[in-house]
């Protein structure tokens, strides 16, 4: 993982906390209009990505009971994780690529509804993806994987295919990779990534004719489940932001100028609207920077910002970096995972950081995002999240007009009752997210994602269920009301 340079120990500090009174007083606990949802109050629970759907990506009991933990906390809303659109095989992620996979989704809303006491709306993140593998072993990836060229056989001296590929592995590496071109250098030592700018492959130059229906097949089945919301996945490392970044340079009129780069979100963006009741929010989380270079930046942000409310979004959420552009190469086997360089720690920072530290690192950028959106005479809602772990903290984000809700997944993750506990004037029985990061190290390694928090509490609640390799239980600890 990066480390900045700078070794700064942040220590979490919640602040001050309130009494009942105050809280139910404040502005985060205040109700707030989402498009056509009324949220209870200003707190948001963003989507998060815990690996326990079934091999085959249907929402079966580790699923429900995971969100129906965070419902029993009463946040607003809560955003279930990145949810695929596609009927293919992506292991433990949770899927709505077909009708067979309602039935889950359908009970974990009913799940939802019943440990919220009906207080939580809940929404859904769809997320698309293009491919990318392992990194190879450098003798399988010049044997099995590399497209000859006459380049390759005029470095060689050799004409027969077989005689080539091991002549190139004979190679030293300085050699080979003068003489590999830069895509199949990165293939050879990050492993193969699909690009939405490879417009040479016949189903890449077609997304832009494709992806509106897939959101929308897929938006149509939630709205069948009984989600409240869609929050359209435009962020990170993955299809619809790289239509947006600012290095995307398809010349096809969906890259190059922001103005052509902004086309398929919003075209996928109506097609969803279109397809779902008018009840039901529609919005997108997107970067407030892609901190990469040549990457989109606050400025690019805030006009796509206006974009987004102009064409009738409900709520903008925004993060920050996590791009495979400078992930750090990946072990011989394993896939380039893009919160690992400098963008992925812009997105999740650790405690041990640069000065500017991991608490509401995304708030300036979130200011300057929202501003824009009211000066174009827009009203719509800006969800803020990032290291956000105290009330006094998400009060000021709120007064200040960073935002209009606060997200907090970390936090969240750590006490999913932490709402509940600060309403209730117990914010001193909350349980401190340490921003060790240990939940993201389970998240690269596709493990069933937990709280080391948890198993440090000695409760008397009986543990539900234990990962899959026994040493982690799954189910944060209860929450005694009565015993403070």
């Amino acid at each position: 993982m990066f480390k900045p340079a700078e070794r700064i120990i942040h220590r979490p500090d919640p602040g001050r906390w309130p009494d009942a009174a105050e809280a139910a007083r404040s502005r985060l606990f205040s109700p707030v209009q989402i498009g056509p949802l009324a949220l209870a109050t200003r707190t948001w629970v963003p989507a998060m990505v815990p690996w326990r759907a079934t091999p085959d990506g249907a929402a079966g009991a580790d699923v429900i009971d995971w969100y129906a933990r965070f419902a029993a906390g009463r946040p607003g809303a809560i955003v279930i994780e990145a949810t695929g659109i596609r009927d293919v095989p992506s292991g433990p992620l949770l899927r709505i690529g077909d009708d067979r996979f309602l039935p889950g989704l359908t009970r974990l809303v009913d799940a939802v509804r019943e440990a919220s006491g009906g207080e939580t709306k809940l929404l859904i993140q769809l997320i698309d993806f293009l491919a990318i593998r392992r990194r190879p072993d450098r003798t399988t990836f010049l044997s099995r994987f590399l497209a000859l060229t006459d380049r390759h056989r005029a470095a060689t001296g050799e004409t027969d295919d077989d005689a080539v590929r091991r002549a190139l592995i004979a190679m030293p590496d300085a050699d080979l990779h003068a003489v590999l071109d830069p895509r199949d250098r990165e293939s050879l030592t990050q492993g193969y990534r699909e690009r939405v700018t490879d417009v040479d492959k016949p189903h890449i130059a077609d997304l832009p004719q494709v992806l509106p229906g897939l959101f929308a097949a897929a938006a149509a089945r939630a709205a069948h489940a009984g989600f409240d919301g869609i929050e359209l996945h435009y962020a990170h490392a993955y299809t619809m932001a790289s239509f947006l970044s600012g290095l995307n340079n398809r010349s096809d009129g969906f890259g190059g100028p922001r103005e052509d780069r902004v086309r398929l979100p919003l075209n996928v963006y109506h097609a969803v609207r279109a397809a779902v009741p008018s009840q039901m929010a529609v919005g997108c989380r997107f970067l407030a920077e892609e901190c990469i270079a040549g990457g989109n930046t606050v400025d690019d942000a805030a006009w796509f910002a206006v974009e987004f409310a102009r064409a009738g979004m409900d709520f903008l959420s925004l993060s920050r970096g996590g791009k495979f552009e400078d992930a750090l190469q990946p072990r011989v086997g394993e896939a380039a995972y893009p919160y690992t360089g400098p963008s992925g720690y812009e997105c999740m920072p650790a405690f041990i950081s640069d000065v500017a530290g991991p608490f509401g690192r995304n708030a300036r950028p979130a200011h300057t995002i929202r501003a824009t959106v009211r000066t174009a005479g827009f009203t719509t809602p800006v969800v803020l999240a990032g290291g956000i772990h105290g009330f006094a903290q998400a009060e000021a984000m709120l007064a200040q007009g960073d935002a209009d809700v606060i997200g907090s997944a970390r936090q969240s993750l750590a006490d999913p009752d932490w709402f509940r506990k600060v309403r209730a004037g117990a914010g001193d029985a909350v349980r401190q997210c340490e921003f060790s990061n240990y939940c993201e190290g389970l998240d690269q390694k596709h493990k069933q994602v937990t709280c080391k928090l948890w198993d440090r509490q000695k409760t008397g609640d009986t543990q539900t269920g234990m990962s899959h390799d026994g040493k982690r239980r799954l189910t944060a600890p209860a929450w005694d009301a009565g015993a403070g």
